[in-house]
């Protein structure tokens, strides 16, 4: 069951990650906001990539740092 402060966190996380897509569509000189994108930048913000996770992306692990 959530609370309300799992409620208030996970608003804060959403407005963060909107507030950060904005800014970079902002700082990329969009005319139009990508709803699309502030849809998948909420999406990130409450499951994010397992991968992105861990620290490390397979493409990143070698024979040193596999552990």
């Amino acid at each position: 069951m959530e609370t309300a402060e799992d409620s208030r966190a996970r608003r804060h996380r959403i407005a963060e990650a909107l507030s950060a897509e904005i800014e970079r569509q902002a700082r990329s000189g969009a005319s139009r906001i990508d709803v699309g994108a502030l849809a998948e930048a909420a999406d990130e913000a409450l499951e994010p990539d397992p991968v992105a996770a861990t620290g490390k992306r397979p493409s990143e692990l070698n024979a040193t740092n596999d552990d």
